[in-house]
């Protein structure tokens, strides 16, 4: 159930390797000294650490770095970023690699990107997440009937604690309170 549908721009038709030079202009004065995997409190979860994946991304190695979860994991703290002493602007770096594992639909990151989408889908409609919506989008959306059952038991103890009721979700149309918010950060996006 995909219920906004995204129109396909000029980013997302490019080339992964033209849509990487703009990283790796972000990243081209990295003198990989590690500051940025030393002050990252995910590297631990990292398949790469996040000095090695700047330098595969100056390599041109692109295929390395959207293979590797190492960009997924960037909860976007901003600690490599402050820290960086040649004060690259990294976490931005990371979220551009993010933006186009979505847009490219890269396997391997499908998973995150719809997990993503449906959670601002949720916020959007309603101002805030509403968790069953959420999650029904979210599994819908990976079209895999056997996912709701690896949650079920993370479901039967959030509703045992009264944190989500087990009515049917409100897949309510229109804006929320948000809605205005959404609309001019697309239009700030589009170049409006």
């Amino acid at each position: 159930m995909e219920t906004t549908q995204a129109v396909k721009t000029e980013a997302d038709i490019r080339p992964r390797s033209l849509l990487l030079d703009a990283v790796r202009e972000k990243v081209r004065p990295c003198i990989q000294c590690g500051t940025c995997t030393a002050s990252c409190p995910n590297t631990f979860a990292m398949d790469l650490t996040p000095r090695y994946m700047w330098r595969l991304v100056l390599m041109g190695q692109e295929e390395a770095v959207f293979e590797s979860k190492t960009f997924i994991l960037c909860s976007a703290c901003y600690s490599c970023t402050l820290r960086c002493p040649r004060g690259l602007p990294l976490t931005e770096a990371i979220g551009d690699l993010k933006q186009i594992a979505a847009r490219q639909d890269i396997p391997k990151h499908r998973g995150s990107t719809r997990f993503y989408k449906s959670f601002m889908e949720s916020v959007r409609r309603h101002g805030r997440v509403d968790e069953m919506e959420f999650m029904s989008i979210y599994f819908m959306r990976m079209k895999n009937p056997m996912l709701p059952l690896r949650f079920s038991g993370l479901g039967m103890r959030l509703m045992k604690k009264g944190k989500i009721s087990a009515g049917i979700p409100g897949f309510g149309k229109g804006g929320g309170p948000l809605e205005p918010i959404f609309k001019k950060v697309e239009e700030m996006e589009a170049g409006k």
